[in-house]
């Protein structure tokens, strides 16, 4: 393992801890919907994040590009949330870059691995 995917890895890790943060607080502290549980929107909304978790934290090749895949339904639903909403504008944009570092880092770091 060089440094340089070393350092992909950790920027994606951080990317995860930001989105992951985000995820549980928003519908919870800083925006809790009014017609929906909580409990079943946090459900649905943060399980798809969890399920590479374990391979991710261990680098661990597939399970890191598995990762970066699912970033990217977070990046469509940032985007759209934020271009239907006015009211959490800045929670959708904030997942919307956090998801794109997370993928980006993600696939750096897996194709770095793949080169060794």
């Amino acid at each position: 393992m060089t440094i340089k995917t070393d350092i992909f890895h950790h920027l994606a890790l951080a990317a995860f801890i930001g989105l992951f943060v985000l995820l549980m607080l928003w519908p919870t502290v800083l925006m809790p919907p009014v017609d929906f549980p909580v409990a079943l929107r946090l459900l649905i909304t943060v399980t798809p994040l969890l399920l590479p978790m374990r391979g991710f934290l261990h680098k661990q090749l597939k399970p890191t590009s598995w990762m970066a895949y699912v970033s990217l339904i977070y990046f469509i639903h940032g985007s759209i949330e934020a271009y239907a909403s006015t009211d959490g504008r800045v929670y959708a944009l904030l997942e919307t870059a956090l998801s794109l570092v997370l993928f980006f880092g993600a696939a750096f770091y897996v194709r770095g691995m793949k080169k060794h």
